[in-house]
């Protein structure tokens, strides 16, 4: 039995109301006991720990709904091109040479980066996903994987072999850490028979699916020639909604598509600094969350950011939405949700994504001792529009320590760097 106490502002995202300028969080082994005021944990309750920090936030950790973790490999390797372009000339090509232990390695870089930049939890989809899955174990974060799959290539059967697999041996890993689903990677790579077959394995092992869905206007024109449909009439008439379905991107919807989305529960991973880099468009975000979807945020991959932090994507979700929307659109608090507890039901996690008793203790604290965060009008507005990677002081996860004063517990953050810096730079010379 191990305890940790935490003292310091505590913003548990269980109500826009809820916040304690003086307050402390009480951690048993891996769960919150206790959220509150100073002095409202349990007289009987010991800890091993103390973590004081008057002027840090404490909040729930950081959730990445749509990520390819080991595309660090190739962060700066093609830029500036549109995405059909960049997909088939650059990243397809590399990734062809990649092997299991530079996707094991890359994924290790990825999570330095997101510890340290307060994201205790991703959804991946790649391929070599045991490898990812080690990584995950061995850093200590918690992640939901799913290995991409097309039938548009040589790997089509082999790789949906490799996803069953994967939920036979992982999920569940890890004190539930690690959970798994089927990654069908988007409309355009994958014939209706073989969605229907994903679809069909997914729901025999009761997991969901994670698909890539109208991110272009190139995916649309695809799909229309191929079937007269959009993207989403064409899921939906194929049977593929239903069940846990998260659909990442979204960017090209109609009003008919958020309505068969809507009915279906299927929820939304949004990735705005992917799309403004790649020029795939704005996603319709403000309407979806009218409509009542789930919405959460991710980075998508390293290649197409540059970089896995979640404080500048709730600013970018933010800001695109106000251009397009109006500024009352996605008021700071919202984008907080997205970032965390609407982060968790996307992911169809229970028991993160907020602080309260009974839930994980997935927690980070930001430090306000800075000038870029005074006058403190408002610390969730500070948090999306003014804080920073850096600014992230003590992660824990699953009441774990993985990063504390700034340091990491867990990886062993240089020698990877220059793993990754020499497996990568071969690659690009062959």
């Amino acid at each position: 039995m191990s305890g940790i106490l935490l003292r310091g502002m505590i913003l548990p995202m269980t109500a826009p109301d809820h916040f304690f300028p003086e307050g402390e969080i009480a951690i048993q082994d891996e769960r919150i006991i206790s959220v509150g005021a100073r002095g409202s944990a349990p007289e009987n309750f010991v800890a091993d720990t103390l973590l004081e920090y008057p002027n840090d936030v404490f909040l729930p950790g950081l959730i990445n709904t749509h990520t390819h973790a080991a595309m660090t490999f190739l962060r700066g390797y093609a830029e500036d091109l549109p995405l059909m372009q960049w997909l088939q000339d650059k990243i397809w090509p590399f990734e062809d040479q990649m092997t299991d232990e530079d996707v094991y390695q890359g994924t290790l870089l990825a999570l330095c980066e997101m510890i340290r930049a307060g994201t205790t939890t991703m959804s991946d989809m790649y391929v070599a996903m045991h490898r990812v899955a080690d990584a995950v174990l061995q850093a200590g974060t918690r992640a939901v994987l799913a290995r991409g799959l097309m039938d548009s290539g040589p790997n089509g059967e082999s790789g949906l072999q490799e996803n069953l697999a994967l939920v036979r041996a992982y999920h569940g890993a890890g004190g539930r850490r690690v959970t798994v689903m089927f990654g069908p990677h988007a409309p355009y790579t994958c014939s209706g028979p073989y969605l229907r077959r994903v679809k069909e394995a997914a729901d025999q092992a009761g997991v969901g699916l994670h698909i890539h869905v109208a991110e272009t206007l190139d995916e649309l024109h695809i799909i229309r020639e191929q079937y007269g449909k959009t993207p989403v009439q064409w899921l939906d008439e194929l049977g593929v909604f239903g069940g846990h379905v998260v659909a990442a991107h979204c960017v090209h919807l109609t009003d008919e598509d958020m309505e068969i989305l809507c009915r279906n529960h299927v929820c939304v991973a949004h990735n705005p600094e992917s799309n403004m880099k790649l020029s795939s468009g704005t996603a319709r975000i403000y309407d979806l969350l009218r409509q009542g979807i789930t919405v959460g945020l991710g980075t998508d991959g390293a290649s197409s950011n540059n970089n896995l932090e979640l404080f500048g994507e709730m600013r970018s979700a933010a800001y695109q939405q106000k251009l397009v929307s109006g500024p009352t659109a996605l008021p700071a608090y919202e984008i907080l949700q997205m970032a965390t507890v609407k982060g968790a039901e996307t992911l169809g996690l229970s028991q993160v994504g907020s602080l309260q008793p009974g839930y994980q203790a997935d927690i980070i604290s930001v430090n306000l001792e800075q000038p870029h965060f005074y006058p403190r009008h408002s610390i969730p507005a500070h948090l999306v529009y003014s804080a920073q990677s850096a600014d992230v002081r003590t992660v824990i996860v699953a009441g774990k320590l993985l990063m504390q004063e700034r340091h990491l517990l867990t990886l062993d953050e240089k020698q990877i760097c220059h793993s990754v810096e020499q497996r990568a730079k071969a690659i690009s010379r062959a």
